[in-house]
């Protein structure tokens, strides 16, 4: 029988078991609360998020169980023993190295969920805010490979991650870089409603309220997190989507017709047509006297057409990051994921019982 523990952290309640001790705020990730903790067994450190009433409504529930799903899904696909006690069945200890490991799962007795992963100790947001200048090249070089590196195996898998941001780019003493928090992954094209992306790496279809998303949701999101790289500040810091929107035009340009057949939203085509018709800036008068490369890389990531973002597989091939490639060394998920339940609209009580069921075919396949 597991035991649990109640402890406070920063005035929030966390029930875990009696596994971890020491446990420390760390942070909030897309849907709680994180703290650093020793898992006795392992005698080492590790992250645990907690989710507080993941049942109280459907879509807090669908969201909760779609996390779950993915983690488990992005840990490769050997299927492992049964359940223990209150614990999900995990997935063999079979890891990718550019994606945070999640190592236990439980639901507490006032019905939380705890989400245990590997601690990474500090984040990109973090140390470029600790950096008095920018990173060196060879830094940066190195980050945006192994970034490339992650969503290649992320959107093999049939998942974009629609939140990436420097928040969420994991980094530790050896600058191995972790990709987390996939509470609001979804498939590529698929109907995408709500609030997506941290504002300034947001990219502009999401602002032009198109009705589905491609990959390239996530490659304008590296650009915009390798230009604050080399810059050391935001590239395009909104103070609201207007704003935002404004920033990328005055840099890019205005969306081209083919962009704008896209839209369907009137107030939002209105809106874009009212942008001045002024010559765009380009990267090159924000990024100063940056590596070729590097630039021609971002050109070719920063489109405002989506469908003309240079993709993972060529972006892994790029100059910019040919110290590092390895095309031997880049895999890809081995099945992709099932959406058909994930997608499904079920009540809270619904998700509950799938989330209760360690032997779910959706969740554990």
């Amino acid at each position: 029988m597991v035991s649990f523990v109640n402890t406070k952290v920063m005035g929030a309640a966390f029930e875990v078991t009696d596994r971890y001790s020491d446990l420390q705020p760390r942070g909030m990730g897309s849907s709680g609360l994180i703290c650093s903790a020793r898992d006795c067994f392992s005698n080492s450190q590790v992250a645990i998020k907690k989710i507080p009433a993941p049942f109280d409504t459907p879509a807090l529930a669908k969201r909760t169980y779609r996390e779950v799903h993915l983690l488990n899904h992005l840990r490769h696909d050997n299927v492992s023993s049964s359940p223990l006690d209150n614990h999900f069945p995990l997935r063999p200890e079979t890891y990718y190295d550019q994606l945070i490991n999640m190592t236990d799962i439980f639901i507490s007795p006032s019905e939380d969920i705890y989400i245990v992963t590997e601690c990474i100790m500090t984040d990109l947001h973090h140390l470029l805010k600790s950096t008095s200048k920018q990173l060196e090249g060879q830094f940066t070089q190195f980050f945006t490979y192994q970034m490339l590196r992650g969503l290649k195996y992320i959107h093999s898998a049939g998942i974009i991650h629609r939140d990436l941001k420097p928040g969420n780019i994991l980094i530790n003493d050896n600058c191995d870089l972790k990709i987390c928090d996939f509470g609001l992954a979804r498939e590529q094209d698929a109907q995408m409603t709500g609030y997506v992306a941290t504002r300034y790496y947001r990219a502009p279809e999401i602002m032009l309220t198109w009705q589905k998303y491609t990959y390239g949701v996530d490659m304008w999101s590296v650009g915009c997190i390798l230009a604050e790289m080399i810059i050391g500040r935001p590239l395009f810091p909104g103070k609201d989507h207007v704003h935002q929107f404004t920033l990328i035009t005055e840099i890019l340009g205005k969306p081209s017709e083919e962009v704008l057949k896209r839209v369907f939203s009137s107030s939002t085509l209105k809106f874009v047509e009212s942008l001045p018709n002024t010559e765009p800036r380009g990267l090159a008068s924000i990024l100063g006297d940056v590596d070729p490369q590097a630039l021609d890389l971002l050109e070719k990531m920063l489109k405002i057409d989506p469908f003309e973002r240079i993709t993972t597989d060529d972006a892994l091939k790029h100059p910019y990051v040919s110290t590092y490639q390895d095309s031997s060394d880049e895999p890809v998920c081995r099945k992709q994921l099932d959406w058909s339940l994930l997608d499904s609209e079920l009540s809270a009580t619904e998700w509950k019982t799938a989330m209760y069921d360690p032997f779910s075919q959706y969740l554990f396949n």
